[in-house]
């Protein structure tokens, strides 16, 4: 078991590696200069020069590249162009929204797609296993943003239960909160459940096929003793990636959502700093989120050794 953490562990620092200098030539490359856009058309060259000096612009890419990996190593993501204040400062206000609504939605779609993949798989080829299928297509059909706006119609607007941005700061209350989180997380979870429960189904029933559930029936289990304890946990293997894998894209990939609701996570604010050529500020937020997939698939990765003893055995 230890000698498969480290090869993960390895692989996850190779990632990362490659992952920086991606992020950082892509960024680089872009057109537009930080110092000119801040300025304006009419700033002067001299002024420009001198601000560049400033923000350490004037230095070789390869210098600032080791001094942007040094910094996050040590906790230090650089100083905003724009805001002038600490990355890492406001990444510590921004993620305190875009974490919660990332696992409140992850929360919401586990809690929809177990029980219709597990009903799904048992009814196979039935009415219900249809009408579930039916249900799933037409939340993967569904684009998230539409969905939020229809939510935002219904909830906020007519029957006026929820509003319709904006988010209540933690400190007023962990409930409202929540409940300034609840429609931008269905809104996010609606199509990833919907992704799940297919999973869910399809493992299952791949599951129920093999040879040790029919001995397993055979000696008098009945059908749902056969599902819970012996087929399910084999069929978590494909079930773990997809979570995985939906953890970073809601990590990662709720920037229309936060701007439908207004919310001031990490996706709003790479989308500030990329409008206003803020390099530093997408560079290291993209970065912390790739590290966020990354380390995510670490633990998947452990978990398909803990769920499957046959991963510990390869090594």
């Amino acid at each position: 078991m230890l000698g498969y953490i480290l090869k993960r562990a390895i692989s996850l620092t190779v990632s990362l590696c490659l992952a920086s200098i991606i992020i950082f030539s892509v960024v680089e490359i872009a057109p537009g200069d930080p110092a000119s856009f801040m300025l304006g058309i009419n700033a002067q060259e001299d002024t420009i020069a001198a601000l560049r000096a400033e923000l350490g612009l004037d230095q070789d890419k390869l210098s600032r590249y080791f001094s942007w990996v040094s910094g996050m190593i040590k906790g230090d993501f650089g100083t905003s162009y724009t805001y002038r204040s600490p990355v890492s400062d406001m990444i510590k206000e921004r993620i305190w929204v875009s974490l919660p609504l990332a696992l409140y939605a992850l929360l919401i779609s586990t809690f929809i797609a177990f029980p219709a993949g597990i009903y799904a798989a048992t009814q196979r080829g039935k009415a219900g296993d249809a009408a579930v299928m039916g249900a799933t297509q037409f939340g993967i059909a569904i684009p998230n943003f539409w969905f939020a706006m229809i939510l935002v119609v219904i909830f906020a607007l007519k029957l006026r239960w929820f509003s319709a941005g904006g988010f209540v700061e933690w400190e007023n209350g962990i409930l409202l909160s929540l409940k300034s989180l609840t429609l931008p997380a269905i809104a996010l979870a609606l199509p990833q459940a919907s992704i799940l429960s297919r999973v869910m189904r399809s493992a299952l029933i791949e599951t129920l096929s093999e040879d040790y559930i029919r001995t397993a029936r055979a000696k008098g289990f009945g059908k749902k003793a056969v599902i819970w304890r012996h087929a399910l946990r084999n069929a978590l293997i494909p079930v773990l990636t997809i979570i995985g894998l939906q953890f970073s894209f809601l990590m990662a990939g709720a920037i229309i959502i936060e701007q439908v609701f207004f919310l001031p996570g990490l996706g709003r604010l790479v989308f500030q700093a990329i409008t206003q050529r803020d390099l530093i500020v997408v560079e290291s937020v993209v970065m912390l989120l790739v590290f966020a997939v990354i380390t995510v698939n670490f633990i998947v990765d452990v978990a398909y050794a803990v769920v499957d003893p046959r991963l510990r055995r390869r090594v």
